[in-house]
């Protein structure tokens, strides 16, 4: 029986959140928002632009709207000069056999910027799919859901590899096993090893060079 590898791509292919948050930080704190990285890293880290939008609306009073364009944009230049993928990801790709999905929280544009600066669009091929193509943004389980349907493969028979614990509660929440995963350069800032452990992941591991020997014991 196949089993399906679906991985988060922002912390856990390329390493883009501490340039994602760097920006999104000083967006918001132009709008007069009292926001700095740290609670960029607590409040929004694995979520959609759907989420931060109304999130911001809803707890800090501001309309993050019209701002997210210019936004983007920010962040679109800033991962044409500093994007890198996660250490040891492209090789341990070109290991791994069977079906294999991308499924973020980020929009097709820059997941398509994501993986195709970093080389690592070949590894997933059409199978890439974003928060905007489902109801419901992590932490609820519809963006899995959708993945492994499209891969054909049965949510029980599917890994989750996350960095957010949105997404370690998505993949819960789907039925699948979750893989925390802490290699990003914001794994530390971000306080992920013990807000990851809390959550009780089948595995967490720190390195992307593990990642095979992991999923063989998960097998």
């Amino acid at each position: 029986m196949s089993r399906g590898l679906i991985f988060d791509c922002d912390g856990v292919l390329v390493d883009s959140e501490p340039l994602a948050a760097a920006e999104l930080a000083r967006m918001m704190q132009g709008l007069g928002a009292p926001v700095d990285e740290a609670l960029v890293y607590d409040a929004y880290l694995g979520r959609s632009v759907r989420y931060v939008v109304e999130a911001a609306a809803r707890d800090l009073a501001i309309d993050l709207a019209p701002a997210m364009p210019g936004y983007a944009e920010s962040l679109a230049r800033r991962f044409q000069e500093d994007l890198r993928p996660i250490p040891g990801m492209a090789e341990v790709l070109a290991q791994l056999t069977g079906p294999r999905a991308v499924a973020s929280s980020s929009t097709p544009e820059r997941l398509a910027l994501s993986l195709g600066m970093t080389g690592l669009a070949p590894f997933f091929g059409a199978h890439v799919y974003s928060a905007t193509m489902v109801q419901n943004g992590k932490p609820a389980p519809d963006l899995f859901l959708l993945a492994a349907e499209r891969l054909g493969i049965a949510p029980a028979d599917c890994v989750v590899i996350e960095d957010s614990p949105a997404g370690i509660l998505a993949a819960k929440a789907a039925g699948m096993r979750v893989v925390g995963f802490l290699g990003g350069s914001h794994a530390a800032p971000a306080g992920l090893a013990q807000r990851l452990a809390a959550l009780n992941p089948d595995a967490l591991i720190e390195h992307a060079g593990v990642l095979p020997k992991t999923l063989a014991e998960l097998a």
